[in-house]
């Protein structure tokens, strides 16, 4: 047998090999991706929650901070958040909503009150 014939028989199944590692490189890098999409979703959700909480406690500013917090706080459970803080600065309410996911919390601030 030549040198030749020796060095095709020992790369035998090379391929196979580096097709697998690969495929699972796509395949680890695809996981990741989903997970900061989970991670972009769940701070999308927190910020919309505590937007809408806001506007929806400021409106109710006027009788207070638990009139004012409690409407905010249904409205931020309602779009499936949790009311982390409320309160009124002024008449501006400031609303923190959190949304839970499998690697941590998702966070977000909002403001609303009168037009000044």
């Amino acid at each position: 047998m030549t040198a030749l014939g020796r060095s095709r028989q020992r790369d035998r199944g090379s391929a196979t090999i580096w097709a697998l590692t690969v495929g699972l490189v796509v395949v680890l890098f695809g996981v990741a991706m989903a997970q900061v999409g989970v991670a972009i979703t769940a701070r999308r959700s927190a910020q919309v929650a505590a937007d809408l909480g806001a506007l929806a406690g400021a409106a109710r500013a006027i009788e207070g901070a638990a009139s004012a917090c409690g409407r905010a706080s249904a409205y931020v459970v309602a779009n499936g958040a949790e009311l982390r803080d409320c309160h009124l600065d002024g008449l501006d309410l400031i609303v923190t909503a959190a949304v839970p996911t499998r690697f941590g919390t998702a966070t977000a601030a909002a403001r609303a009150g009168p037009v000044a």
